[in-house]
């Protein structure tokens, strides 16, 4: 899901689940700063006014990381879609894994196995939801 937001800065922001291994391997396998400079990751976790104002706008970031860029929100697979588009992946893994969510299509298929994924490992790790 896509909405827009009211500023419009050419930073990106990605808010994601910072005591999630999966999640916080992503964004920085990703490396965003080398394709569009400045890049805040904000964890979902530690409440402040990004987290507060996607709540607000009714996203749930139990159900998918957001990033901000353009003017835009872009939610769960939306998001990843986006951060593997504008990524430039060193190593073999991240760019199997860019190549992968790149596409609209199988992000769609692949975001809810992610999900599953990140529930099954915070549940193992003993740690709540967002």
């Amino acid at each position: 899901m896509v909405i827009a937001m009211l500023d419009s800065t050419s930073k990106m922001v990605i808010v994601y689940d910072g005591q999630c291994p999966f999640c916080t391997h992503y964004v920085r396998l990703m490396a965003l700063k080398a394709a569009v400079g400045e890049v805040d990751l904000i964890d979902a976790r530690i409440p402040g006014a990004v987290v507060r104002s996607l709540s607000e706008r009714g996203f749930d970031l139990n159900e998918g990381m957001a990033a901000i860029f353009g003017g835009e929100v872009y939610h769960g697979s939306d998001a990843v879609v986006l951060i593997s588009s504008m990524s430039e992946v060193r190593g073999g893994m991240g760019r199997i894994i860019a190549a992968l969510l790149r596409s609209p299509a199988r992000a769609k298929v692949l975001y809810p196995l992610l999900k599953a994924g990140r529930r099954l490992v915070l549940a193992a790790l003993g740690r709540p939801k967002i």
